[in-house]
């Protein structure tokens, strides 16, 4: 089982709550939104693009370190009614800047602008441009680290903070990646689609830069996906280098799962840079990369598992015709080797994952990714 669990609430009683918005990719919001309510967030809703659910400062920083899933944290600092430019420059200058932002510090802010009489967003991010600039002091700059997010819809504007700055897929420690990799925080919602919980070993026999190995070992270990990396709110006026410091020191705790997570790829280069993100990851103990087809796969010894496999699609990579091949021998390869294994396979080709000759329990939604459409396809044990 996972060794480490991530901290419940922080915040105390008398704080206000903020509204937070937790970003993912269309089709896997009530997975996210599973994975925020194991993380405490009792209240937290999957809507159209990602997650709702409330707290204070410390819960910010918390979804931020432990969240796996999430593609960004937004939190809501204003929401109001604004029929015209002039309204909505009035309502900006009476939000509480300084509350939130360093007049020291150059913000940018982003407008979209949907059904409302507001239609140009240019002017909408101009007026909440000029609204901080003469209330709080602080800067504008296109170049700028700090974001702010203004969506006006059917006349009713929200100014939202991004509260992570680089998206969260970028965990900071890898750094090497192979040909159209699946991001982090989208490896480790399938992996949760696919029931994992970091109590079972992880293959990938077609591992790339070994995303699905890494993020099933850091699970399992008890790794906060965060640990690595700087984030916007760290620069917010809110923030309390303290309180921060104390709950990253309990965060770095890992556990010594009794558990291996193997990965293997055809290509050298690829296991090379693989074996690289996963010791910069500290999972490099907990993993294995090995170079070979996947017909030359061997059963590792110990309880089965999980396959969790993101093949070439041949849209980008490899020619279609020619990937059938592939498929039915990675399917005729699990089922001989690999008996008792389940498998989630993520293609964008429905006839490719049909190739395989293996019946899928669940197909998954289309999910957005890097252009394409893709699917989660699972089995049952095999």
């Amino acid at each position: 089982m996972k060794s480490n669990a991530s901290p419940m609430s922080t915040s105390s009683p008398s704080e206000p709550a903020l509204g937070l918005f937790l970003t993912c990719p269309p089709g896997l919001e009530a997975t996210l939104a599973e994975e925020a309510r194991e993380l405490g967030f009792a209240d937290a809703t999957a809507v159209a693009g990602g997650v709702t659910a409330q707290g204070g400062w410390p819960e910010v920083w918390r979804a931020n370190l432990w969240l796996r899933g999430a593609t960004r944290v937004l939190v809501r600092i204003a929401e109001f009614r604004a029929m015209h430019l002039a309204q909505l420059d009035k309502r900006a200058r009476k939000v509480d800047w300084a509350g939130v932002l360093r007049p020291d510090l150059p913000v940018k802010v982003e407008a979209t602008s949907r059904k409302s009489r507001i239609y140009h967003a240019g002017a909408a991010a101009q007026r909440v441009e000029r609204a901080i600039t003469e209330t709080l002091g602080a800067t504008v700059s296109a170049e700028a680290a700090l974001k702010i997010m203004v969506r006006i819809e059917d006349d009713l504007c929200t100014i939202s903070l991004d509260t992570s700055g680089e998206a969260l897929h970028r965990r900071g420690h890898k750094l090497a990646v192979g040909k159209a990799p699946i991001r982090e925080t989208m490896a480790a919602l399938f992996l949760r689609q696919c029931g994992y919980d970091g109590s079972e070993p992880v293959m990938d026999p077609m591992c790339g830069s070994g995303t699905f190995p890494i993020e099933a070992a850091e699970i399992a270990a008890g790794l906060a996906p965060g640990r690595s990396r700087r984030f916007a709110f760290e620069d917010f006026a809110s923030f309390d280098p303290q309180a921060w410091t104390a709950m990253k020191a309990a965060a770095d705790k890992p556990g010594t799962p009794d558990l291996r997570f193997y990965g293997s790829d055809r290509d050298q280069g690829a296991v090379g840079m693989a074996t690289q993100n996963a010791e910069r990851a500290g999972v490099a103990a907990l993993t294995r990369f090995a170079c070979h087809p996947v017909g030359a796969l061997e059963r590792p010894d110990g309880p089965p598992g999980l396959v969790m496999v993101n093949p070439p699609y041949g849209d980008r990579i490899g020619n279609r015709n020619l990937l059938f091949a592939l498929y039915g021998g990675l399917g005729q390869t699990l089922r001989e080797k690999l008996p008792g294994w389940r498998l989630g396979l993520v293609t964008s080709d429905g006839g490719l994952a049909k190739a395989t000759g293996l019946n899928f329990a669940e197909i998954g939604p289309p999910i957005p990714h890097g252009g394409l459409k893709v699917r989660l396809y699972r089995t049952a044990p095999l």
